[in-house]
């Protein structure tokens, strides 16, 4: 098998069966072995029901089920377990970019690309919609300094080593070409034509942003501070820390001029920041030690080639 196709099936479907016939023929078009797997998370009988009909069609389909909702990282890692293909094709559940753009994204792995995904341009989607994904893609690219326009974009071809080697949990599954590119693959970045997205809604509830947003921070902080943790914790402790001692440093000196200092509220917050530095500090070291206990077993680069 040359070729796996794994699309993650939820709440958010299109017509799953125009999907599989255009992106079969581009795939028939280019000649090599393939397969598709669709991963039911949690569907209901009647979409179920659609997928065993296409499957019952096509002998190259296989379902993957879940018996409830598991979510998308859940689910793509779950189709790359049992994908046989040298080169995984992801895709959403709903047409969102022109099939014919395939082809130019599995040449330019099969040049000399690790994983290459999609960037919808020009976006024919709402203005709101636009918006969103914009400052989504500009926070990413201004903390990690990796400069992709979108990763909300579901079409991606990548090679088995990537998918092998970078864990998928949460929603980090958006950010797999930077965790990808991190651990020393290549990763590139092509603009495919957009199509207008039926089956799926632009405008998220408040909790959504939220989660992006810390979706970021986690991502930030895998990044920078995966393996020296107490860089991060070590600068807002001694912030904290340095701050509480300035502010009782204060109090002291107006103690020694005679003045009461005990019903001040500034003594209360000197100690407390004092101490939350010192706590803060105290996980970095901890962290530390953690990751020097397991560095052996931590693997963040990936070797291309070996010449003896």
């Amino acid at each position: 098998m040359y070729l796996s196709v794994v699309i993650p099936v939820s709440s958010e479907i299109g017509d799953l069966q125009e999907i599989h016939r255009r992106f079969s023929e581009q795939l028939e078009r280019y000649g090599r072995e393939y397969e598709f797997i669709f991963v039911a998370d949690g569907v209901d009988p009647q979409t179920f029901e659609l997928l065993e009909e296409i499957r019952h069609r096509h002998a190259d389909v296989k379902i993957i089920k879940f018996n409830r909702v598991f979510g998308e990282a859940i689910s793509l890692s779950a189709g790359f377990e049992i994908a046989r293909g040298e080169i995984i094709i992801t895709l959403a559940s709903f047409m969102q970019t022109l099939p014919e753009d395939l082809p130019k994204l599995l040449q330019e792995v099969e040049a000399d690309a690790d994983m290459v995904i999609g960037w919808r341009h020009p976006r024919v989607d709402p203005v709101l919609n636009r918006w969103q994904s914009s400052v989504f893609n500009w926070l990413t690219r201004r903390l990690t300094k990796f400069p992709l326009h979108d990763l909300n974009c579901s079409l991606r071809v990548m090679r088995r080593q990537v998918v092998a080697a970078i864990p998928i949990y949460g929603d980090q599954f958006r950010f797999l070409p930077i965790l990808a590119h991190r651990q020393g693959f290549r990763v590139k970045e092509l603009q495919v034509r957009h199509v207008e997205e039926r089956g799926t809604t632009g405008l998220y509830g408040l909790g959504s942003y939220v989660r992006r947003l810390m979706d970021i921070l986690t991502l930030f902080f895998l990044v920078k501070f995966t393996k020296k943790p107490l860089r991060f914790f070590g600068l807002i402790g001694s912030t904290l820390l340095g701050s509480g001692l300035i502010i009782n440093l204060y109090l002291t000196v107006v103690r020694l001029l005679g003045q009461a200092i005990g019903d001040r509220p500034m003594l209360l917050l000197g100690v407390l920041l004092m101490v939350l530095g010192i706590q803060v500090v105290s996980i970095g070291l901890v962290g530390e030690i953690i990751i020097f206990s397991h560095a052996r077993q931590i693997k963040e680069y990936h070797i291309e080639k070996i010449v003896e």
